[in-house]
């Protein structure tokens, strides 16, 4: 393996340990949603990856296409989740997320 694959697989490794442990270690909503982010961002990586190793890299681009819409998706509908929760409770803390009603 050349230096590049060995680097382009670290730094997606990083990312996703990265991720992980800001999942892990944090309470605040936008902490997790930025944690959640870099997860599918390494993944992205991954699929790029993965595609130029077997030579299909135009199906894999529109695997990442796909991902990417669904990704912006999702944080666009945790934000919102995240805007409403710190309207009701002043602060974006999930421990708190048990005192809803609804």
């Amino acid at each position: 393996m050349s230096i590049l694959n060995i680097s382009i697989l670290t730094t997606a490794m990083l990312l996703i340990i990265t991720g992980l442990f800001m999942l892990l270690r944090t309470y605040n909503m936008i902490r997790i949603i930025i944690a959640i982010e870099v997860v599918i961002k390494a993944v992205t990586l991954l699929l790029a990856y993965a595609g130029y190793v077997n030579g299909s890299f135009a199906l894999v681009q529109t695997f990442i296409i796909t991902m990417i819409v669904i990704e912006v998706v999702v944080a666009v509908v945790a934000a919102g989740i995240a805007v409403s929760v710190y309207r009701n409770n002043d602060n974006m803390d999930i421990r708190n997320l048990n005192k809803l009603k609804g």
